[in-house]
């Protein structure tokens, strides 16, 4: 994948999702709602990936918070090559740098600091007016978006008094399954693999018996926990099922996940934040270690405008 050190890009120092999967501190950490960056929406742009779930966890925030028409966004080509994410407008689902006109995301870190050292990844939060990245690090950005906006639309996404519950939940779905999945991809021994889809699998039937009586994670109200699980299991018959080797089970097996999943779908402004073109082209293409012909699958056809009836179960408080 690459990365820039002191702002000159080596293509061959890898630092991709394989990397012991494990948390890299990063250098853009910052929060809207500060006298540097207030809580001024048309002041703020988003850099993103629609095949990346982390970058799809603030699209979700955005749209459901009201602000696709004051937030803008920058769609990079969802094939990622060696000199990383790149813009490609001339294709479909993509867009130019819609601030800077540069060719690669990379640009956009040298604009914000010429002397960067880091990875390059989406999603990234913009200040215009300041003229730097806010923040490269998805649940702060979809958790700042939230704090700062949400009252924006009337959408309440992390309502003060169930923040330590939504907080725990995105802790709890992150290893397990949002990184398990990727464990699972790129595990480099037979046993490694075999532990990361038991822990994804024991995380599915965890969620499963969870959603049994409730509609969202928290009962009866969206939350940005939903938010951090939906992308995981819409890409997983598409992508993680097979190209993951997560085979145990597919989504569509589980009927509240599946369900969920498209009770999620179905809310007001979500489709348009699912590109499942995107997502195969990227995870199918870009990972040649693991799918060296690049070859994109035909199907699989998942009708997540299909009948949930999710809204008939009754509201459930947070579990302990």
């Amino acid at each position: 994948m690459g990365r820039l050190i002191d702002g000159e890009w080596l293509s061959d120092v890898t630092n991709d999702d394989r990397v012991d999967f494990d948390y890299e501190e990063t250098e853009f950490r910052s929060a809207i709602g500060t006298d540097r960056h207030p809580a001024d929406p048309e002041r703020y742009h988003l850099y993103v990936s629609r095949a990346c779930p982390w970058a799809h966890g603030t699209l979700l925030t955005r749209a459901l918070l009201g602000l696709d028409d004051a937030i803008g966004i920058s769609v990079v080509d969802p094939h990622r090559r060696d000199d990383g994410w790149e813009f490609t407008p001339e294709k479909a689902g993509c867009t130019p740098d819609r601030l800077h006109d540069t060719d690669y995301l990379r640009d956009v870190y040298t604009t914000a600091d010429s002397n960067y050292t880091g990875r390059v990844s989406v999603p990234v939060l913009w200040d215009e007016a300041e003229g730097t990245i806010v923040n490269e690090e998805s649940d702060e950005i979809m958790r700042t978006l939230a704090d700062a906006f949400a009252d924006y639309r009337g959408a309440d996404l992390y309502p003060a008094g169930h923040r330590e519950a939504i907080d725990r939940y995105i802790g709890e779905l992150y290893r397990p399954l949002n990184r398990g999945v990727y464990r699972a991809g790129f595990a480099e021994t037979q046993s490694a693999y075999e532990s990361a889809v038991e822990t994804v699998f024991e995380a599915l039937d965890r969620w499963e018996a969870h959603l049994s009586d409730r509609r969202y994670l928290l009962g009866d109200r969206l939350t940005l926990a939903d938010l951090r699980l939906f992308p995981t299991l819409v890409r997983f018959d598409a992508v993680y099922h097979t190209h993951f080797k997560c085979t145990v089970r597919r989504l569509v097996d589980y009927p509240n996940l599946w369900g969920f999943t498209r009770d999620v779908y179905q809310t007001r402004g979500v489709p348009g934040t699912v590109n499942l073109d995107h997502v195969k082209e990227h995870y199918y293409r870009s990972h040649e270690q693991i799918n060296p012909t690049g070859f994109v699958p035909v199907g699989p056809a998942v009708d997540f405008e299909a009948s949930h009836n999710r809204d008939e179960l009754p509201g459930m408080p947070p579990t302990a």
